[in-house]
């Protein structure tokens, strides 16, 4: 059956187009491999003999955004909208000096030669789109020069050509190569990674960082982060995590044993697709227990393990990570905020309506809720807190969890109040009776702010106050 997406469909017309100029045209790459293994593909790219300069030529609305090494995109119109494809011109690569991409390539009319010099031979097949739509025959469709098709069958992934060639060349498939057998759940071909694996820290922060969230992400995490460690690459890039094994935790609690056996399990549980933030948030979440560990004192009778201050030590930790892995700040932000607050579900019971509503109210707490969740089923699986925290929450309409304020600072200036620091505790008095349902209107909630905060000022006229403020 043929997909019928509109990157396809765009994806096709370009062939065509590319044809009809009298030049070679193929889908390639991970569209392939996808196809073949039955998946929707993501994205479709082009490999061609057309030169860049050819190609912008050819089509009215183009990007050269990688002219250098033979990439165009190609925007064309479709009726779901506007869609860019990646047209890239058939190419040999010189030498790899900085581990991450050639110093320069030489453009060429041979699609096996353009083959050569890719990463993993499951990704080194081509289609024929044009074959494959007049046939519908995929099998027959593909160039295989490289044995992906093989490889596939097998379920390994592979380098095409010499493994510490290939690595040397560019650091980054190291990472490539666990996150398509994890997602895949395929085996890998480890010649060549451990002896490389030292280099990893030559690509850059930002590359790793998105490298390690697609393995978060896109399925099978928890295989991706044990490769990870078996190969030696996660000591070289997130240490911190290396540390959570052989940490031990109350079993009372942790049934399943260590924090890193913890964590994995979190990261099995992580369906693909997750958030950025909330796979994060569930690697980090205990990233504070090896340095707040405290083993049981055996002066007294029944004592455990315990890991006094490890959010706030995993906050501090998790803040230096994401700084050095070059987080966005709302992203971090986000991240920082669930490895805080994952305790609180413990005391959810216990709340006053006015914490538990600004509980309920953190941005994004659908994310902070499906950790807790992740967080019980990896442990002692006793989920009766996430059930009130999740029925909470969905019956909470948002204007019950942040009604429009009863008090404000011009208020307290009107009522005689010189502006001060203490404006902030005082409208969270008001705002606290408010959520708790003790005051409804703003007289109320004056009231109660005078109670608790005296003003000798106050029995001056409003105006005269405001007067004095000007």
């Amino acid at each position: 059956m043929h997909p019928e997406d509109a990157k396809y469909r765009a994806a096709l017309a370009i062939a065509r187009s590319l044809r009809e100029a009298g030049h070679q045209a193929f889908f390639a790459g991970g569209c392939v491999r996808d196809l073949l293994l039955g998946l929707a593909p993501k994205d479709y790219d082009v490999a061609t003999s057309a030169t860049p300069d050819e190609i912008v030529a050819l089509f009215a609305k183009t990007f050269t955004v990688g002219a250098h090494f033979g990439v165009v995109l190609v925007c064309q119109a479709m009726e779901e909208g506007e869609v860019a494809t990646e047209v890239a011109t058939f190419r040999s690569d010189g030498a790899y000096s900085d581990g991450r991409r050639p110093d320069a390539v030489r453009f060429s009319t041979d699609a096996r030669e353009d083959v050569l010099r890719r990463d993993f031979t499951i990704n080194g097949m081509l289609l024929d789109p044009i074959a494959y739509e007049a046939g519908g025959d995929l099998d027959r469709a593909v160039l295989d020069y490289v044995g992906g098709r093989k490889d596939l069958a097998r379920g390994v992934v592979r380098t095409i050509g010499d493994p510490k060639l290939r690595y040397a060349e560019d650091k980054l498939r190291l990472l490539r190569a666990v996150r398509f057998a994890a997602r895949l759940n395929f085996s890998l071909d480890v010649s060549g990674i451990r002896c490389k694996a030292a280099e990893i820290n030559q690509v850059s922060a930002e590359r790793i960082r998105d490298e390690l969230t697609r393995i978060l992400t896109e399925g099978g995490a928890r295989r991706g982060f044990e490769l990870l460690y078996q190969l030696g690459l996660l000591a070289r890039i997130l240490p911190e995590v290396v540390r959570l094994r052989g940490v031990a935790q109350p079993p009372q609690y942790h049934p399943e044993g260590d924090v890193w056996t913890h964590t994995m399990l979190l990261l099995e549980k992580l369906r693909a697709g997750s958030s950025a933030t909330l796979a994060w948030g569930a690697l980090l979440h205990d990233i504070g227990k090896p340095a707040t560990y405290q083993p049981p004192n055996p002066a007294i009778a029944g004592d455990r393990i315990r890991f006094n201050g490890h959010v706030e030590v995993g906050v501090r930790l998790a803040e230096e990570m994401l700084a050095r892995l070059r987080f966005s700040n709302d992203d971090a932000a986000q991240i920082l905020a669930l490895i805080k607050n994952h305790m609180r579900f413990g005391d959810i019971l216990e709340m006053k309506q006015s914490t538990l509503k600004r509980f309920l109210r953190l941005p994004r707490f659908d994310e902070h809720l499906e950790l807790h969740r992740l967080d019980v089923a990896s442990a002692h699986g006793d989920f009766a807190l996430y059930d009130f925290a999740r029925a909470q929450f969905e019956a909470e309409p948002a204007a019950e969890l942040r009604p429009a304020p009863l008090l404000t600072g011009r208020d307290l200036i009107a009522a005689g109040y010189r502006p001060s620091p203490q404006f902030k505790p005082m409208l969270a008095l008001a705002e606290d009776a408010q959520l708790e349902g003790t005051v409804s209107d703003r007289e109320q909630a004056l009231a109660l702010v005078r109670s608790r905060y005296p003003n000798p000022e106050a029995e001056q006229p409003a105006g005269a106050a405001i007067r004095e403020q000007s």
